[in-house]
């Protein structure tokens, strides 16, 4: 892994954002499972994409990769074509969407699946699906305690399913993807509130896209889904990344000017809520006909901000509420301790290091503003891309250098991001004490 020292100086220019990984994920799997040729356009090949292409791949999909420019490529994906092997082995890296997303879509194809992973994806919970399958009967053994080494076999039983609101979508959008094409109806009822709302959206409108109906009602929080259903090939273009995008408005929050480039105003991603969230924080959104911008003349806390339905621009927002007046309470982060790192004991970490106030209260963080950052340490991404990049931010409001440990780890979702850094005037050094 590669340490970075950072230099304590500002960005400027215009950045233009990664496609969405959420959307990508949702359109590679549904174009695998569809009759017929697919185009997916405008894709980065992220480590956890690579992993959900190499997963439908396995499951008998045949896609070619074309450079499209801007370290993008196209996707030509040809579904309808299952694996007759008789067992298959999916790699899922640390993606825990390729992971939750590909386990009920295996019981698909016949034969064994056999999952393996690294980094902290074997510590992530399973509990809902080794439920069901050992409700139904299915074969589900987890061989490691430790890394992901988990095999699976057995098809699953249209019928009705339940799962708690307050565990990841991941699991809903995978049971979502796999439901329609068994031979009988389903339901999939939601008890309690139903967390990340957004990132169901986003998969509601790509089954839509790719032909598959499903009546969600909101008011039951229960998914009605016809059984026999087939996927239909489509063209998609995947939007701009509301999730990578806020670490550049964040940045122009603290005083960078940066416009973000090629986000989608109508997108149903559920991180574009970072835009109000820095709007209640005293910052302004400005349009422009070359992307959009946040600027503020003073950021001012004093306020509550509910972090429940969208917990990946978390660390950054709280970065940005630590240069803000007064104090910041973000409320509802218990999902931040099962990312790639313990997310919320991270962020509260590492801004310490840099001097920031921020303390964690259960699963709240609480926040008093400050005028600066002082750097001149050295801070740990936790191996968590996230963190990486929050950090990275961080230092254009340092008042000196700082080191990051193990800033590589940004691959995982933005292999580009430290390109991008650089163009906007960003400037950094490998640093290496041998």
């Amino acid at each position: 892994m590669t340490d970075l020292q950072i230099q304590a100086k500002p960005l400027a220019g215009a950045v233009h954002i990664p496609p969405s990984k959420s959307l990508a994920h949702r359109a590679i799997i549904a174009a695998g499972l569809a009759q017929g040729e697919s185009q997916v356009l405008n894709v980065q090949l992220s480590d956890d994409i690579q992993a959900t292409i190499e997963a439908m791949q396995s499951l008998g999909a045949e896609i070619k990769l074309t450079e499209a420019g801007d370290q993008r490529v196209d996707l030509s994906i040809r579904g309808g074509h299952p694996s007759k092997s008789a067992s298959r082995l999916i790699d899922a890296n640390e993606s825990g969407s390729t992971l939750r997303f590909m386990i009920p879509i295996a019981s698909l194809f016949p034969g064994q699946t056999h999952f393996v992973g690294r980094g902290k994806l074997g510590s992530r919970p399973l509990d809902p699906y080794e439920k069901i399958y050992n409700e139904q009967g299915l074969y589900y053994e987890n061989l490691s305690d430790g890394a992901l080494d988990l095999k699976v076999e057995g098809k699953l039983q249209a019928g009705a399913y339940q799962l708690a609101g307050n565990i990841s979508s991941q699991f809903i959008t995978g049971l979502l993807y796999t439901l329609p094409l068994l031979e009988g109806d389903s339901t999939l009822q939601i008890t309690g509130p139903l967390e990340s709302v957004g990132y169901i959206h986003l998969t509601l409108d790509i089954l839509a896209k790719y032909g598959i109906d499903i009546d969600y009602r909101a008011e039951d929080q229960c998914f009605q889904i016809k059984g026999k259903q087939t996927y239909q090939a489509n063209d998609y273009r995947v939007e701009g990344d509301y999730s990578q995008a806020a670490f550049f408005l964040c940045a122009g929050a603290l005083g960078n000017p940066v416009t973000v480039q090629d986000l989608a105003p109508s997108s149903q991603q559920g991180d574009k809520e970072i835009i109000s969230f820095l709007q209640a924080l005293g910052a302004e959104l400005v349009v422009q006909d070359d992307g959009i911008r946040i600027q503020a003349k003073v950021l001012e806390g004093g306020c509550e901000l509910d972090g429940s339905q969208c917990p990946d621009v978390i660390p950054v927002l709280a970065l940005t509420a630590c240069l803000a007046k007064g104090e910041t309470q973000i409320k509802n982060l218990a999902r931040l301790r099962i990312k790639e790192s313990d997310r919320l004991k991270a962020t509260q970490e590492e801004l310490s290091k840099l001097g920031a106030k921020i303390q964690v209260q259960g699963d709240n963080l609480i926040i008093q503003g400050v005028d600066q950052l002082k750097g001149a340490c050295r801070v740990s991404s936790h191996k968590d891309h996230r963190i990486a990049m929050m950090l990275a931010i961080a230092s254009t409001v340092c008042q000196e250098a700082i080191i990051i440990e193990d800033a590589d780890s940004v691959s995982k979702s933005y292999p580009h991001f430290w390109e991008d850094f650089k163009k906007l005037g960003g400037e950094y050094r490998e640093w290496n004490l041998g």
